[in-house]
């Protein structure tokens, strides 16, 4: 029996394949493209710096970020991006509550400026805040070379990260699961826990671990405000600058090796969390 001609000319059984190879090359060209670009602006230099902190032996890497200074510098890092973090997943939820369900004067001002951080560069931010909470505070409330103040400029940069990722969700969140459930008699708590949260959940976790990643590598906004107190508010970026200067570029990439494990320790646990929480929704 004939095979039947399709409308580009040749066999049914024979322009699909062709189809799907086509398909699959196009397919595969863009994988190693995207690939490719990845490697050159992430991977390599990440796999440079890594290679650097290991150059003078295991003794020098460990002697490098366990020193007091540096131990510190992480300690503080890490504890002030875990805070931020936290602090993000409840007013950058609440900002994105507010603006998506609430309507009131002024509301495009406070979108305009949600987006502020990622607009204004970091050693701006620092100034600004500098001025602001520096010994001249025309507030009355000085923060400058404290740890509040490192923390105070790590919210500013990473305010919008949650907001924006919430944002979205709720946005094309379907309302009627929250009717049907105050039409049984649920409180307005119990919706938001049983129905509202498990849906935000995966935003949240990715809005999270954004700002987690932006805090504890954040330069510009924390290097005027803090000070760079050795051993009070000096953070790691800090550290590692002054390391380069110091010539020691061996002790910078090691600090650096430590901040880039964290960073990927957390983002994959939050997003372990965010495929859960997503299946279990």
């Amino acid at each position: 029996m004939a095979s039947v001609p399709t409308a580009l000319g040749g066999p049914a059984g024979v322009s699909r394949p062709r189809g799907l190879a086509g398909l699959n090359r196009g397919t595969m060209f863009g994988a190693g493209l995207a690939t490719m670009w990845l490697s050159l602006l992430v991977l390599i230099p990440l796999g440079a710096v890594v290679w650097r902190s290991q150059e003078d032996g295991v003794g020098a890497f460990w002697d490098a970020v366990t020193a007091p200074e540096a131990a510190a510098a992480i300690r503080l890092t890490v504890g002030a991006s875990l805070l931020v973090a936290l602090a993000n997943v409840v007013f950058g939820t609440l900002i994105a509550w507010v603006l998506v369900r609430d309507d009131f004067r002024g509301k495009r001002v406070v979108e305009a400026l949600i987006d502020l951080p990622f607009a204004l560069p970091t050693i701006v931010a620092g100034l600004v805040l500098l001025a602001l909470y520096g010994a001249a505070s025309p507030v009355g409330i000085t923060l400058a070379y404290t740890r509040a103040g490192v923390v105070v400029a790590l919210l500013f940069v990473t305010l919008p990260f949650v907001v924006r990722t919430v944002q979205p969700v709720l946005l094309e969140f379907d309302t009627e699961m929250e009717e049907a459930a105050a039409s049984l008699g649920a409180s307005r708590l119990t919706i938001f826990r049983r129905v509202v949260l498990p849906n935000l959940l995966p935003a949240i976790s990715a809005g999270t671990a954004l700002a987690f990643a932006r805090a504890i590598s954040e330069f510009g906004s924390t290097v005027l405000i803090s000070g760079n107190l050795p051993f009070r508010t000096q953070v790691a970026s800090v550290h590692i600058f002054g390391q380069i200067e110091a010539d020691n570029t061996t002790g910078a990439a090691a600090v650096a090796t430590v901040l880039l494990v964290i960073a990927l320790v957390v983002l994959v646990s939050l997003d372990v969390l965010q495929r859960w929480a997503t299946r279990r929704a």
